[in-house]
């Protein structure tokens, strides 16, 4: 495995010309490929028109899904697109039936969007929502949720990397309790996919969610689902148009039979085109190249971070990812986002209600949350170091 060449992943990221940028969990640099291919197909529409824009380009747009069935390791036709993570998660979860009495299986460190779903969900039907316990570790028991399961299990739906901390919970292991007992298996790969490698066969999840914005350096507003071709024709997606379904009779339609049945007809093709080139990108990287190298510069600030008076690095989970949340006694997250900004290190801010069983758990009202990628360089890290030392101090 050849590691990282941070001289060329610098050179073909733009933005490493202007700013620090430790933000990749909220959205990362695009790849000059990228911003290439989004632009360019703006161009063409401006130039000829949106339609035949799209004409012109159909096969280059339809690589798009060959370009994500290889990155996650599915077919083709388990790939829908969508115009972002939150509507592909929602679009697979409001497929599912659920009664009165039916559980659904969660993680406690589960993302407010996906949280908020189940409670809707949940008061329409009658099925109940029950957060596995996590281990000592801080990530989902595995013991927990197979201790758990019974015939009123209906569906385990997990994020794969939390919002509001570096775990990454064993989705693998959590996969094998969902075949074994037979639940169907949803998996919010939000956060994973574009920083490690994330393989549908090998976690065994029937449905997968992700985003262009973040790890996989696409363009915003566009996501992608993953639905296990056995699963497709049982599910019928709670918003239909023309092209999810064909109208073949005066009282009757025909749903597709692939995963597009998930989408719909109107798209943004421009931001598709960069999608399917982040995913090219990412895989000509190697995802296992881009986890290595993201791990060692997250340990490596982490221990930085943990070495400073006052400064709490709070991430848990016995496998850790590139996303590192620490405060500062005596400065709120909002306060240290600032001082970083004024010295041109991007970071977010993590408030308690994007993951509020976890942080309530943890007694965590808000954390900074800084987000490493393979193109931050050392120098990145140690001037994020710096600033929080002055704060600290």
């Amino acid at each position: 495995m050849n590691p990282v060449d941070l001289a060329r992943a610098r050179a073909e990221t733009p933005g490493c010309a202007h700013v620090a940028h430790l933000n990749n969990a909220g959205a990362a640099l695009m790849p000059e490929a990228v911003v290439e291919a989004l632009v360019g197909h703006l161009r063409l529409e401006a130039t000829i028109g949106g339609y035949e824009a799209a004409a012109r380009e159909h096969d280059r747009i339809e690589a798009t899904y060959d370009a994500i069935a290889h990155l996650i390791g599915c077919a083709r036709d388990e790939v829908a697109v969508l115009e972002n993570a939150t509507r592909a998660w929602d679009m697979a979860f409001y497929s599912l039936r659920f009664e009165p009495g039916d559980r659904i299986l969660c993680a406690r460190a589960e993302y407010e969007s996906n949280y908020v779903a189940f409670l809707q969900v949940c008061a329409r039907t009658g099925a109940v929502v029950e957060p596995v316990p996590d281990d000592e570790r801080g990530q989902l028991s595995v013991e927990a949720l197979r201790s758990l399961i019974d015939e009123r299990v209906k569906l385990i739906a997990i994020t794969h990397v939390p919002a509001t901390g570096g775990l990454v919970n064993p989705a693998a292991e959590v996969g094998a309790v969902a075949r074994e007992a037979g639940v169907p298996y949803l998996l919010d790969a939000c956060q994973s996919v574009g920083q490690l490698p994330v393989d549908v066969e090998a976690i065994g999840c029937d449905m997968l969610s992700a985003t262009g914005r973040k790890f996989l350096r696409g363009p915003r507003g566009i996501g992608f689902l993953y639905v296990r071709r056995a699963l497709v024709e049982s599910l019928e997606p709670p918003l239909l148009d023309l092209h999810a379904a064909e109208w073949v009779a005066t009282d009757r339609y025909e749903l597709r039979r692939d995963a597009r049945r998930f989408e719909n007809w109107e798209a943004n093709q421009a931001a598709k085109l960069g999608l399917g080139e982040a995913a090219r990108y990412a895989c000509d990287w190697g995802l296992g190249p881009i986890w290595e190298r993201v791990r060692g510069l997250a340990d490596g600030l982490r221990g930085a971070l943990g070495e400073l008076p006052r400064v709490q690095v709070q991430d848990r989970g016995e496998v850790r990812c590139g996303i590192v949340t620490f405060t500062v006694e005596g400065q709120s997250a909002a306060d240290v986002q600032r001082a970083l900004a004024a010295a041109g290190v991007n970071v977010s801010v993590a408030p308690r209600h994007y993951t509020l069983l976890d942080m309530e758990q943890r007694g965590l009202t808000e954390v900074v949350r800084s987000s490493v990628h393979y193109y931050n360089s050392d120098d990145e890290i140690a001037r994020l170091v710096d600033v929080v030392a002055g704060l600290a101090h």
